[in-house]
C-alpha cells in the first residue's frame, strides 16, 4: 500500500515556508525560501514554492515520484486576485491534489483549526478572511494606496502627516511630532524628497515610537492608536457578521492595539490555534478525506 503525505506551503510575508508531513500529522521536513507573491512576482513565486517541493522530498529521503501521492496545499501572496487565478489554473505541479489559496485563508484555517471563524491580520497591510464553514470571504488586502485599513504602514503616514501639522502650527506639537521631525531634521523638503522612495514598511517603521509615546500619555499618540483602533473594529464587526464566529487577530500589530480596541470587539477574539502553514496543512488533511 502506498504512502501518503501532506504538504503545506506558506507564500505570506518576506519568506515562503514548505512542510511535509505523513496522514498522522508527523512532520517529516521543512523548509524556507523567498518571498512568494503571486500577484507582485509571478513566476519567481513559483519558482520558488517548485524549489521547496523538491527541497522538502529530498530532506525527507523521498523519491520525487512522492508527489504523486501527496495533497498540496499552496497559501500564496496575491492568490485572491481574480487575474492571477486565471493563470494559477495552467500550475499544474504532478500532486495527487492541489488548492491554491491566498496566505490570509490558510491563516484563517490555522487560526480556528479548520473550523468556522475569521481572522485579521494586521502588520505591515492588512488583510481579513472569513470561514462560515463552506467558503471563504476575504476582506482588504488591496494595498497601501486603496486599503491595508489598521496597518502598521496606515498609522505611521497618519502620524507623520500628524507631525508635519504640528511642524506647520497648524495642531498643536507634542513629544511625539517633535521625535517625528527629528527624523527628517525637522525638514518637510527632506520629507517629501524621503516618501518617493519610502515603502509600505518604512511608513511602518515609526510605529514602535507611536506606541511608546501613547503609553507615555502623549495625546497624539493615544488618538493616533485609537483612530487604528477604531478601523480595526470596523473589519473585525464585518469579519463577525461573515463567519458567525470569533475572530483571532495575527501579525505584528496585533498584541499592542488590543487593549486599544473597543469592549465588544476584545470580547470576541480568540487566541489563534495555529499559524498559516498549520492552516495549509489542515486543508491539505481535509482535502485527502473528501477524495
Amino acid at each position: 500500500m502506498q504512502s501518503h503525505y501532506l504538504l503545506g506551503i506558506d507564500g505570506g510575508g518576506t519568506q515562503c515556508r514548505a512542510r511535509l508531513t505523513d496522514l498522522q500529522g508527523r512532520v517529516l521536513a521543512e523548509a524556507l525560501g523567498g518571498p512568494a507573491n503571486v500577484w507582485s512576482q509571478y513566476d519567481a513565486a513559483l519558482s520558488c514554492v517548485e524549489q521547496l517541493v523538491s527541497q522538502v522530498f529530498l530532506q525527507a529521503g523521498l523519491a520525487p515520484q512522492a508527489l504523486a501521492q501527496t495533497s498540496l496545499v499552496a497559501g500564496l501572496a496575491g492568490a485572491n486576485v481574480a487575474s492571477v487565478q486565471a493563470r494559477l489554473a495552467s500550475w499544474q505541479p504532478a500532486c495527487a491534489a492541489l488548492t491554491v489559496v491566498s496566505d490570509v485563508e490558510i491563516a484563517c484555517a490555522g487560526a480556528h483549526g479548520g473550523q468556522p471563524g475569521a481572522v485579521f491580520i494586521i502588520g505591515t497591510g492588512s488583510q481579513g478572511a472569513a470561514w462560515d464553514g463552506e467558503r471563504f470571504t476575504l476582506l482588504g488586502g488591496w494595498g497601501f494606496t486603496l486599503s491595508d485599513q489598521g496597518s502598521g504602514a496606515e498609522l505611521g503616514q497618519r502620524a507623520l502627516r500628524l507631525a508635519l501639522l504640528a511642524h506647520e502650527a497648524i495642531v498643536g506639537q507634542s513629544d511625539l511630532t517633535r521625535q517625528l521631525m527629528a527624523r527628517f531634521d525637522h525638514s518637510p523638503e527632506t520629507m517629501l524628497l524621503w516618501t518617493r522612495t519610502a515603502t509600505p514598511a518604512d511608513w511602518a517603521r515609526v510605529v514602535p515610537q507611536i506606541f511608546a509615546a501613547a503609553e507615555a500619555g502623549d495625546r497624539h499618540g493615544r488618538d493616533l492608536l485609537q483612530q487604528t483602533a477604531a478601523d480595526i473594529g470596523l473589519m473585525v464587526r464585518r469579519l463577525i457578521a461573515l463567519s458567525n464566529g470569533s475572530v483571532a487577530l495575527m501579525g505584528g500589530l496585533a498584541t499592542p492595539i488590543q487593549r486599544w480596541l473597543d469592549d465588544d470587539i476584545q470580547a470576541r477574539l480568540v487566541t489563534p490555534q495555529g499559524d498559516a502553514l498549520s492552516g495549509a496543512l489542515t486543508l491539505a488533511q481535509q482535502a485527502t478525506a473528501a477524495r
